[in-house]
This record gives structure tokens, sequence and C-alpha cells, in this order.
């Protein structure tokens, strides 16, 4: 076995600012499935947004600010992963924020070959096929818009998943179908998100599954919120919480309380 084969993977861990302000889980999910699949994670302190909201919004000098803090927060790490399709998406465009003759157009075209979202990682880099885990329940898949048509996202979460232990995956009708959530998009265009919304939880209440599962927190919090304001029964959970064993704790939109009493 060479050197190389016998040393960890060294892996920088991109949190994103929704699983660090809103679901901590999917990180330390995150970081369990990569420890799993033999690698070394580290999370650089330096990062922070990945510049998203300002580069949708066109707002490409703050873009530009961003993304040199984040290129430089995660160079040194063979590898940067994250749980999510949205945000490694972002690391992507990083190259279109520099001309040509810029030096830092190269190191961000570096991030962009050294970057990626966490199911894709576990399969198409690692050929990875280890996951220990149970869940006995029948789930339903979304295809996040980022995930899924920026990074060709689709059958590396399926396929991790039919290794779990007692689950079971129903397929809704119009999977691959935007939930509405869009981040600004739903504060601009606020009718046409809640209709879309509307049509994917009906879709995943139909599927006859108990628990609706997607790769980008920004989509999960979305259905989360209108599956409880339709009063369905329908839990969220992100896929790397199924992956990793970590269904303990309260589904995402849940309350970890009860009328102020604590669980």
């Amino acid at each position: 076995m060479s050197d190389t084969q016998t040393k960890p993977i060294k892996v920088g861990l991109f949190v994103t600012c929704l699983a660090d302000m809103f679901r901590p889980e999917v990180a330390f999910a995150t970081v369990k499935l990569l420890e799993q699949a033999g690698c070394e994670v580290e999370v650089p302190r330096n990062q922070t947004c990945c510049g998203q909201p300002a580069f949708n919004s066109g707002d490409k000098h703050n873009s530009r600010t961003i993304a040199r803090q984040t290129i430089e927060a995660l160079e040194g790490y063979r590898y940067v992963v994250g749980p999510s399709g949205s945000c490694i998406g972002m690391l992507h465009h990083y190259p279109e924020l520099f001309t040509e003759d810029d030096p830092w157009k190269a190191r961000a075209e570096a991030l962009k070959a050294r970057a990626f979202e966490v199911t894709s990682f576990l399969v198409d880099v690692l050929n990875f096929s280890g996951i220990q885990s149970e869940f006995n329940g029948k789930i339903t898949y979304h295809d996040s818009c980022s995930g899924l048509r920026e990074l060709g996202i689709k059958q590396q979460p399926r396929q991790l998943l039919s290794e779990i232990d007692g689950v079971e995956l129903a397929e809704m009708q119009e999977a691959e179908t935007c939930c509405g959530f869009g981040g600004t998009f739903c504060v601009k265009y606020p009718d046409i998100s809640n209709r879309m919304v509307s049509n994917k939880t009906g879709f995943a209440a139909d599927s006859g599954a108990s628990t609706l599962v997607g790769g980008d927190l920004g989509c999960l919090l979305n259905m989360a919120g209108k599956l409880k304001r339709e009063g369905r029964e329908v839990q969220v959970r992100h896929v790397v919480e199924l992956l990793a064993d970590m269904t303990g704790t309260p589904a995402i939109g849940e309350a970890d309380y009860d009328l102020g009493q604590p669980l």
C-alpha cells in the first residue's frame, strides 16, 4: 500500500450559513460521514457566507470580496466538501467574478476543482459504500435545483440512501421541480413561490412517505414550514442526517420543547 493510500484524505468542511445558524446537526452529520469514509476533517475558522445572495442580486463587488476571503480560508485542503449543492455551486461560480489577468481567477479555478457536495464526494470521488445507518420508514427525495442542474446530483444521494437498513424510497411526482424558495426569489415573488411550495408539499404527502429528504437546507426549511402550516404529518430532514444515523433530534421545523417544558 502506498503512502498516499495510508494517509487520511484531508478535507475542509464548508459548513454553510444555514447549517451554522439553523441546523448544526447537518454539519456534525457531514463530519461523521466523512470520517467514516476515511477523511480527516477540519473546519476552517475564517469561512463565512459563500456570497450567493450578493451574487444573485447582481452585487459583483461584494461577491468578489466574499469570494477572496472564502478562497483564502479553504486553501490548503485536498478537497472542500459541504452539505449543500447550492453553496458548493456558488463556489463553482467564483471564476466568473475575476478577469483572466487577475491572479485570483486561477485560485478560484483551483477551488472549483476541489469543491464537492457531500453525497457527490462520497460516491463520485471516494466510491464510498459503507453507510452504517438504520431508518425504518418510507421517505421521498426532493432534488434541489442547484445540486441537480449545476452539479449533476441525482443518483448519488439515492445510491447512498439505498444502503440504509429499513428505508423505503417512494419517489414523488415532480421530484426535480423547484420548491419555490430560490433564495431571494421567494422574497421578490412571494405568490408564485407559495404556489410552487404548495405543489411540492402536496406531491410529498401524496407519495405516502413519512419523511421528506433533501440536500439543501434552504429548500428543506421552506418545505418544512409549509408542511407545518398545512398541518401535514410529514417530517423533513437533510439527507446526511439519515446517512449518518443521526435522526434522534427533532425534524426540521419541529420544536424541541412543548409549551416551554424541555423534553
